[in-house]
């Protein structure tokens, strides 16, 4: 199992070790990347026990060793549950424990915390939108410690854990090129825009932000693409995934800060999208709407199965009143169902077959499916 880099991961692997006597290995540990040495002799003594294998991009050549130990392990009757291994989303590593050991793994992303696990009520919403859903930064003990945690956590993914992906990108420009996808957050990808305010090229641009989605740091929302006769915007839509980093990126350090910045509103509908993508059905299709004319829905969603595509539209505020916009796009999708997403948290309808809803609200309805 690999899931994206996370704080507090490495604490849930810990306690996991210790309620179920497993074998836990910190491979950011010299000592115990010392164990592995001859991996196959070391863990080959522990056939009986869970191992836990954590910061497994420290030592990707263990891969190939646990195809065979993994093999032996199934002669004797023993098919799952031999190894947690947690680390890096980096795509080159997928690849190679992909290739490594297909039919022999299943990937889980371990994704910070969604409003159903965090947020029961509207002050812990809200601060779960400030702060973002890495653990300690949610839990910390004020704004300010979290905000703290943020910054320092920017500084060194980008100075110490970027380079560790064998990519040899430099940290101002990487964090530069963050900081403008964070003021521009939600809008349409302008590689040769960013690329200006960079002095890099836009082919140069594209490759980091292919890192950055790869680390699972940046998401592209795709255009939804329809046979509906009208001009259709063909640019991905960029959000910075986790809305506590957008802010931090920015320097904004509590509500009051946010509440008077321009990214105010796409900083919410970043936050949403990433709370129902979250708890979405697997194979969930995520994408957006947008003609040249003005039709726009914020978020589509193509259901597996019979579940049908969903129209999300996504307010800040109070009122739950879609645009024109939004209206002319569902006569050209003729959606299954149309919600819009509010800060509010009653649920009514607001037009023919629309209607208005909460974000906890929205996130257990989508959960159901």
């Amino acid at each position: 199992m690999i899931g994206p880099r996370q704080v507090g991961k490495t604490t849930l692997a810990q306690d996991i070790a210790e309620g179920t006597d497993a074998l836990y290995l910190d491979l950011e540990s010299r000592a115990d990347r010392d164990k592995l040495a001859d991996p196959a002799l070391f863990l080959s003594a522990y056939e009986d026990r869970l191992v836990i294998l954590d910061e497994i991009h420290r030592v990707p050549e263990v891969f190939q060793e646990l195809r065979g130990l993994i093999d032996t392990g199934r002669r004797k009757g023993k098919r799952t549950g031999r190894f947690l291994i947690l680390g890096s989303a980096s795509m080159d590593l997928l690849r190679q424990s992909g290739e490594s050991l297909a039919g022999r793994i299943e990937y889980v992303a371990l994704n910070p915390f969604d409003v159903l696990e965090a947020a029961p009520d509207g002050d812990a919403l809200r601060r779960l939108w400030v702060r973002g859903g890495f653990p300690d930064s949610f839990l910390a003990t004020s704004d300010a410690d979290s905000f703290a945690f943020r910054q320092n956590f920017v500084r060194t993914y980008l100075e110490r854990d970027v380079p560790q992906f064998g990519r040899r990108v430099p940290a101002e420009t990487l964090e530069r090129l963050w900081t403008m996808l964070a003021h521009n957050q939600g809008g349409l990808l302008n590689a040769s825009r960013l690329a200006s305010g960079l002095s890099i090229t836009a082919p140069t641009v594209t490759s980091y932000i292919d890192l950055l989605v790869d680390l699972l740091l940046v998401r592209r929302l795709t255009p939804f693409h329809a046979n509906v006769g009208k001009r259709l915007t063909k640019s991905p839509k960029v959000y910075v995934r986790d809305s506590g980093l957008v802010h931090a990126l920015l320097g904004l350090e509590d509500y009051n800060d946010l509440a008077g910045h321009p990214v105010v509103g796409p900083s919410w509908e970043g936050f949403v999208i990433e709370t129902l993508l979250a708890v979405a059905p697997p194979r969930t299709r995520a994408s957006f709407y947008r003609t040249a004319a003005g039709a726009e829905i914020d978020l589509l969603l193509e259901m597996p199965g019979k579940g049908g595509l969903w129209a999300i539209e996504i307010k800040h505020g109070l009122s739950a009143k879609p645009t024109k916009g939004f209206h002319n796009a569902r006569d050209d999708l003729n959606p299954d169902c149309a919600f819009v997403v509010s800060v509010g948290e009653e649920r009514y309808p607001i037009a023919h077959a629309v209607e208005a809803i909460g974000l906890r609200a929205m996130a257990d309805l989508i959960a159901a499916q």
